[in-house]
């Protein structure tokens, strides 16, 4: 992965200010659109969106790993990091995809990890992503909206 100077929006020479760039582990879900559109805040994609794959990561964003707590995903979360090298240390957002806590082994390798990251962000189980067509439906509900809010508390340090 490399980083590239932020580009600025066609017609408008005003720059593009992506302030948080996704990067899914193991698979683009809901889970992960709507860990985007948290993140975002409204704001249109312009705060926070997900990288393609293959896409180098803006100069001065903020890299987020998004995975669930399976023991699949944080092994896929491990080998990211192996890979990750010079670049700046992500945050990741570990989306708990059932009503209780993760696995030991998942628990323990995050625990072991914690250390090439920038912070772990835990996201609750949120029934209503199973139900949803999509992340703004999704933040229409109460639950999504103060785990959004709980999310952007925690990755901004407030």
């Amino acid at each position: 992965m490399t980083t590239q100077p932020v580009i600025t929006t066609p017609g408008t020479g005003t720059p593009v200010v992506l302030r948080y760039a996704l990067m899914p582990v193991d698979g683009n879900g809901i889970a992960v659109a709507t860990v985007a559109a948290m993140l975002d805040h409204g704001a249109g994609g312009t705060q926070a969106r997900v990288l393609a794959p293959g896409e180098v990561l803006p100069y001065g964003t903020v890299p987020v790993l998004v995975t669930d707590t399976t023991v699949y995903g944080v092994t896929r979360l491990e080998e990211t990091l192996l890979r990750w090298g010079p670049l700046p240390k992500p945050w990741l957002v570990w989306v708990s995809d059932a009503p209780v806590r993760p696995v030991q082994d998942a628990r323990f390798t995050v625990r072991a990890l914690e250390g090439r990251l920038a912070g772990v962000a835990r996201l609750p189980y949120l029934p209503v992503l199973r139900a949803v067509k999509g992340p703004d439906e999704a933040l229409e509900y109460k639950d999504v909206q103060a785990a959004a809010a709980r999310l952007r508390r925690t990755i901004e340090g407030k």
